[in-house]
């Protein structure tokens, strides 16, 4: 035994090492991956918070506040249109309790107030902002959604700065399939996988096909976002999900490399400035125009933020 631990202990202290060194210098071994756009300020659902969420007024909004990214959720109609709505069911959005999938594109009901009520189609948003990147994520594991999807990114050639989002791997999979040249995201699977390289070392030597992590801010649980899964509302639980999930290292090593790595929902001064702490190299929000204020702010000589790039000057 004492034979054995003579050989393993170098060993595994020599692994350490090289690994350690790797992961804060990834180029050695990996290219660094570029992507068509860089963003810190994104508008999560449109900047849900200032305007009606899935309507052009509330896109046009962010982009006017200066959001960089718009983060938006696609469903399909029964007659195959695809329009820009978080929820399947309209109920929450419009008091109705019909599924986007059971109506027709001329008989898409209407939010109850506000001055553009109209939900979205998501060619609108292509045509509207033809230069604004955009991050869809796909909730159902619906074939003719993705390819609908798909042919709207080529028609408008969007491929570079269209990003697909989601987080179960199976839809992920039809996703990149359906069209490989779009930029994508980490699914729920594939982030627990990355922790899993993270704690055993192996991450600087694993090649990473991702260009964006996009995860939820632990801080704002039971907040800005409740959990659907009991388990997730525990205090305790998200204070370990804090410490193993919110590693500055790691996010530092995948910018490194390239990635971004967008934390949401950060609705307070207080999460916008703990996202970018713990390294987040983007932040989403539903309220563009405090981003917007954040981020002036914290780029002025004297009161930048720790990991904050100077707003609308970046280095992609």
């Amino acid at each position: 035994m004492s034979s054995s631990l003579f050989f393993i202990l170098p060993a595994l202290g020599g692994y350490a090492l090289v690994s350690h060194y790797l992961l804060k210098n990834p180029l050695v071994l990996h290219k660094k991956k570029r992507t068509g756009f860089y963003c810190t300020h994104i508008s999560h659902r449109g900047g849900c918070g200032e305007r009606i969420e899935g309507t052009i007024e509330a896109f046009t909004h962010a982009v006017e506040c200066g959001s960089e990214m718009l983060e938006l959720d696609c469903h399909l109609t029964l007659d195959g249109h695809v329009v820009v709505s978080h929820d399947e069911n309209l109920l929450r959005q419009t008091g109705h309790n019909v599924s986007v999938s059971s109506l027709r594109l001329q008989v898409r009901r209407r939010y109850s107030t506000g001055r553009d009520r109209k939900i979205a189609l998501l060619e609108d948003v292509f045509r509207k902002f033809p230069h604004i990147p955009v991050s869809i994520e796909i909730k159902e594991n619906n074939m003719q959604l993705i390819e609908k999807v798909s042919n709207l990114v080529k028609h408008y050639k969007r491929e570079e700065i269209t990003v697909w989002a989601s987080v179960d791997s199976s839809i992920m999979k039809k996703c990149r399939k359906t069209n490989s040249s779009m930029p994508y995201s980490f699914t729920m699977g594939r982030g627990l996988i990355l922790l899993l390289l993270f704690y055993t070392g192996l991450l600087p030597f694993a090649p990473l096909g991702e260009s964006l992590l996009q995860f939820y801010l632990p801080h704002i649980f039971n907040r800005t976002y409740v959990p659907e899964k009991r388990w997730l509302r525990n205090r305790l639980t998200v204070c370990l999900l804090e410490m193993i999930a919110m590693r500055k290292s790691l996010f530092e090593h995948l910018a490194a490399r390239g990635l971004q790595v967008h934390l949401f929902v950060c609705n307070k001064d207080e999460d916008i400035k703990l996202a970018f702490d713990v390294g987040a190299t983007g932040v989403m929000s539903d309220y563009p125009s405090l981003l917007t204020s954040y981020l002036t702010l914290a780029t002025e000589p004297g009161v930048r933020g720790e990991g904050v790039k100077p707003f609308g000057n970046r280095d992609k």
